[in-house]
């Protein structure tokens, strides 16, 4: 047909349709030369076609993965496993929940199984049976379509599972059991190793606490001759027998951390430990501090054969002070602690005048300086003979001991107020013999087994510790026989100002990370067993 003969046509309405479906026809022609994409069945037919290795391959950077009595558990990923799950973009289970434990500062710092919870003690919060009945899994092994029965090692037993005969599992789960030897558990690394008795086949496992609950004693310590020495009086008490140590370690110098006390101590987050700071820091820095050569100090400043009571008064800073008119009781004690913030400046009538030992952290005695510089508390206190008492809170406290046993400015972001040396928070008449360090194991002993809170139960544990005060407290129930506690929390305490120096009423804060409640209740006790003698105000006063 030629080009004259289209224009001749007539176009009507079939011929408008006719040449619609040529041009459909055409269309659908093209489409068929095109190459055909795999479709999702024949995906899978390559996945069931695929050796074993290939599966196992897959299931890299995830956890592996065992089923025991129906739970998914997840191993804590190797290095290898852990490279290749930053290569393929991917982030297992144990990785996330490892970071966001960082993030928190709360990551051990090694680990030999995922954590069930917050933990509590060094090694987690579940006990050590917990602990040892979650293995290390190996590697995974394909199941084989012919076999009959699946064993499953865990805990020295060996369960048996008969799946149904001719079917192919349908589950990941299934398809990587995982087979745990005695063997591979038992080169699993633990931070504490169980005790195991010669004389019994069973194996006794030694539980954190019993771990956390070991301290250092001293060898050589003083035994006091007072007959009323609250020491006598707590080992005739109930509840004190077995609570109270009276020959612990009291300082840390340069002869009282040897490799067995570091062995130990760094398992515990500081003040309590060591955990996370650099073992060479701390070592230089201890060697530098003078030994104490006895830590029963006080007892040794008595003549021999002395049978003299050693009175101490331990000051804290509390409302409840203010207007007391104790000042003249408090000066009146053989010795004399405070804390923090000791203003005595124009308070003399109610916290007395004299300060014997003053104790406190980095940060409470640089935030002191801060807030109460302009209003009497220009500097630590200075009193003829008086030995400071540093309580090593965390790593801030060791950059302040390094900066002040090397004479330079402190450079701690955290304590970004403070761009002096640390010498300039004492006064001119500072000598480092008196310059006491609390031993991370007298402080552990005290939130072990006097001030052991809730709170290590919940999310905020890792933050927890007594307050300062309640260290100094407890300090000085190492060295005296007597001991009076004032300022400190009590019932009632609602009534007064947060502090006995405050221009204006304030409400007493409770900070997270202490437990002010449980100190209550302590010092009321310690009180109702004649160990303390706290002063407190009536309820109802008239």
């Amino acid at each position: 047909m030629s080009l004259g003969m289209l224009k001749a046509a007539p176009r009507g309405p079939s011929f408008r349709w006719l040449l619609l479906f040529a041009i459909l026809m055409l269309l659908l022609l093209s489409l068929s030369f095109l190459q055909e994409p795999l479709t999702k069945s024949s995906r899978l037919y390559n996945i069931e076609k695929s050796p074993p290795q290939s599966q196992d391959r897959r299931t890299e950077g995830r956890g592996r993965i065992s089923q025991r009595e129906g739970v998914q558990e997840k191993s804590v990923l190797g290095p290898q496993t852990q490279a290749g799950s930053r290569r393929t973009g991917t982030s297992s289970p144990a990785r996330r929940k490892t970071e966001q434990a960082e993030d928190m500062g709360s990551a051990p710092q090694k680990a030999t199984a995922e954590p069930k919870g917050d933990s509590q003690t060094p090694y987690g919060r579940e006990s050590w049976t917990e602990q040892m009945s979650t293995p290390r899994l190996g590697p995974t092994k394909p199941l084989k379509k012919a076999a009959t029965t699946v064993s499953t090692r865990a805990l020295g037993r060996r369960d048996k599972v008969a799946p149904t005969s001719g079917t192919r599992p349908t589950s990941r789960k299934k398809e990587t059991r995982t087979a745990v030897s005695s063997k591979a558990r038992a080169q699993t690394p633990k931070r504490a190793a169980p005790t195991k008795s010669q004389n019994s086949k069973t194996t006794h496992l030694q539980s954190p606490l019993d771990f956390e609950d070991k301290y250092s004693m001293d060898v050589g310590s003083l035994q006091t001759t007072c007959p009323e020495s609250l020491k006598v009086k707590a080992a005739k008490s109930p509840w004190l027998r077995n609570l109270f140590l009276p020959n612990l370690t009291l300082f840390l110098d340069s002869e009282k951390l040897g490799p067995s006390q570091w062995e130990h101590l760094q398992h515990f987050n500081p003040p309590f430990g060591f955990l996370d700071l650099n073992r060479s820091m701390v070592q230089s820095l201890v060697s530098r501090i003078p030994p104490v050569s006895q830590q029963q100090l006080l007892l040794a400043s008595l003549p021999p054969g002395s049978n003299h009571c050693v009175r101490c008064a331990v000051v804290g800073n509390g409302g409840i002070l203010k207007g007391s008119g104790a000042g003249r009781e408090i000066d009146s004690h053989d010795y004399v602690f405070r804390v923090n913030g000791a203003i005595t400046k124009g308070f003399e009538s109610d916290v007395g005048a004299r300060t014997s030992f003053y104790g406190f952290t980095a940060f409470s005695l640089t935030n002191s300086l801060l807030s109460l510089g302009k209003r009497g508390f220009p500097h630590a206190p200075g009193d003829k003979d008086i030995r400071y008492l540093h309580f090593l809170e965390n790593s801030r406290d060791y950059s302040w001991l390094q900066a002040l046993l090397l004479d330079q400015p402190l450079r701690e972001q955290k304590l970004h107020w403070f761009r002096h040396r640390p010498r300039e928070a004492f006064p001119d008449s500072f000598s480092l013999d008196r310059y006491l360090i609390l031993h991370p194991d007298l402080l552990r002993y005290m939130k072990n087994r006097f001030l052991r809170s809730k709170t290590l139960d919940g999310i905020h544990w890792r933050i927890y510790r007594p307050t300062t005060g309640a260290f100094l407290l407890l300090t000085a129930l190492q060295l005296c026989d007597q001991v009076s506690a004032y300022g400190f929390i009590t019932e009632g305490h609602a009534r007064f100002s947060d502090h006995y120096y405050d221009k204006d009423w304030k409400k007493t804060v409770f900070y997270i990370n202490h437990d002010f409640n449980l100190e209550r209740q302590v010092w009321k006790r310690l009180h109702g067993e004649g160990i303390i003698q706290l002063f407190q105000r009536p309820l109802n006063p008239k």
